[in-house]
């Protein structure tokens, strides 16, 4: 397994409100990857986001290591993580009126025994390439995809709608958040990208992919630079994951 993560602050925002987590080493029966992008103000957007990945990381490492390791087992463990993260971003807002609106999108990827888990909340992203195809994991909680998904729009559309950024589901804004639990198995040679909307907003699926096909060991500052060749509107954060 080969790991590339990158973030950056883009071109247009004065801070970078993406948070991630990658855990992974020879002595891990799993590897760990997390990546939050948050929203809410000057401050509250990065507090959240980090407050998200610090809590789904404590969560785990408290939990997961101490139970017998089975399909259904990690998929609640991912669940719970998430919901225990979603409790603390929603206490934190309601503690301050200055971050009341705070939230983060948020996903979480386990790999274990040839096996990918991802719970995800928001419009960040999980893609795997495999065999020349890039193809979306995670379906984003919009209002765009929810147009999308009931043919309203094109997929060239919904590139450029002016209500893109309109999230139906994010971590933090309710005391409760569900999240889409999604086990996919993986094989050799496939590649897995986690990316915040920074990247997927600027680039298209088949963008990524050139990308991803063309570079090997800087393949997560590639991303990120051409992200900001093509405007770099938000922050940007990338993990590429090659099996």
């Amino acid at each position: 397994m080969k790991v590339y993560a990158k973030t950056d602050i883009g071109r247009a925002r004065e801070t970078n409100q993406d948070s991630y987590y990658i855990e992974e080493g020879a002595d891990s029966d799993f590897q760990v990857y997390i990546l939050a992008d948050g929203m809410g103000g000057y401050t509250g957007g990065e507090i959240a986001s980090s407050l998200a990945v610090n809590s789904v990381k404590s969560y785990i490492n408290n939990n997961l290591k101490k139970i017998e390791y089975n399909r259904e087992t990690i998929k609640q463990c991912i669940k719970e993580a998430i919901e225990y993260a979603n409790m603390m971003v929603n206490e934190k807002a309601n503690e301050d009126e200055n971050i009341c609106e705070m939230g983060t999108t948020l996903d979480v990827v386990i790999i274990y025994d040839n096996r990918i888990y991802i719970g995800h909340v928001g419009d960040s992203r999980v893609y795997r390439i495999r065999k020349n195809i890039i193809r979306k994991l995670t379906t984003d909680h919009s209002y765009v995809e929810k147009l999308l998904r009931d043919g309203s729009i094109t997929k060239e559309e919904a590139m450029h709608h002016p209500k893109k950024h309109m999230l139906i589901k994010v971590i933090g804004s309710n005391t409760f958040a569900e999240p889409d639990i999604i086990e996919k198995k993986i094989i050799e040679g496939d590649t897995i990208l986690m990316c915040s909307d920074g990247l997927s907003n600027m680039l298209s699926e088949e963008e990524i992919f050139q990308v991803i096909q063309e570079e090997e060991q800087n393949v997560a500052e590639a991303l990120v630079e051409k992200a900001n060749e093509m405007g770099g509107h938000d922050n940007i954060t990338v993990i590429v994951i090659k099996v």
